[in-house]
């Protein structure tokens, strides 16, 4: 039966006169073949933190291996120092592992913030005006006015509907949103398009100079998927995919995820 090489042999040296090493670990018997398909080498006088892997395969000859689950560095004396998960049958090379050893400050990525970053990264291109000078109507029919005392959109019922804001929807299009319709809010004979902003606050009526023909990076905010069911229409904003323009009992129109805030409107 063959001899698994000592791997803690030339650990001992990483170790002070101070600290203890169990001397139990000195040997290991397994009942099974060995699973080393090149020899095995010394450490050498330098002692290094070591990498180790849970469910490894050695794929090649090379220092190529194959992680399974997760890769974790550690300390000498056994301490975690950090953690990496990796995806299933992921290859990783020699200088991979370095980075990872090196990279003491790894900062998750979070679904939000990778979310807004892949928006910023898509642009889109402006086609035409598909709609001219429509007003919205939410459930509760209120209308949707310029509030006289803030820089704001307002829902309220109206009796006078000449109050009420016209709006212009300018169609645009994008080579990674096939799938969905963007579009821009724009108010009538203006250049006050509707921003979109952080949930619950109201949105904004941002003024450009003209009607952009390409809008991407922080001007996204610029952009809705309009979307339409029987006679009710969604605007979903690009920059925050997970809220909606939407109304409440004579407040500022907003962005909201749904109830209690109303997110369907009637165009006509």
């Amino acid at each position: 039966m063959a001899k698994v090489p000592d791997l803690f042999e030339d650990l001992k040296d990483c170790y002070s006169e101070d600290e203890d090493y169990n001397s139990t670990m000195d040997h290991l018997s397994l009942h099974q073949k060995s699973f080393y398909t090149t020899s095995y080498h010394s450490l050498g006088e330098t002692c290094v933190d070591k990498l180790m892997s849970r469910s490894t395969s050695e794929t090649s000859k090379t220092s190529k291996l194959t992680f399974k689950e997760s890769l974790v560095l550690v300390s000498a004396n056994g301490k975690t120092l950090k953690k990496r998960r990796l995806s299933f049958h992921q290859p990783i090379s020699d200088d991979d592992l370095e980075a990872i050893a090196y990279d003491l400050e790894e900062e998750p990525i979070k679904p939000r913030s990778a979310s807004r970053l892949l928006q910023s990264n898509v642009s889109y291109t402006y086609k035409r005006i598909i709609q001219k000078e429509f007003s919205l109507n939410d459930p509760l029919h209120q209308s949707i006015i310029q509030d006289p005392t803030s820089q704001y959109l307002k829902a309220t019922s109206l009796t006078d509907q000449d109050q009420e804001v016209k709006f212009d929807m300018g169609a645009y299009i994008s080579t990674t949103e096939d799938s969905k319709f963007p579009v821009t809010l724009r108010i009538s004979k203006t250049h006050l398009f509707v921003s979109a902003q952080e949930e619950d606050e109201p949105v904004l009526l941002k003024e450009m100079p003209e009607t952009p023909k390409i809008i991407t990076g922080s001007d996204t905010n610029l952009i809705f998927f309009w979307e339409s069911h029987s006679d009710m229409n969604y605007f979903t904003s690009a920059a925050h995919p997970e809220l909606l323009i939407a109304t409440k009992v004579d407040s500022a129109v907003h962005m909201a995820r749904g109830l209690p805030s109303m997110t369907e409107f009637q165009i006509s």
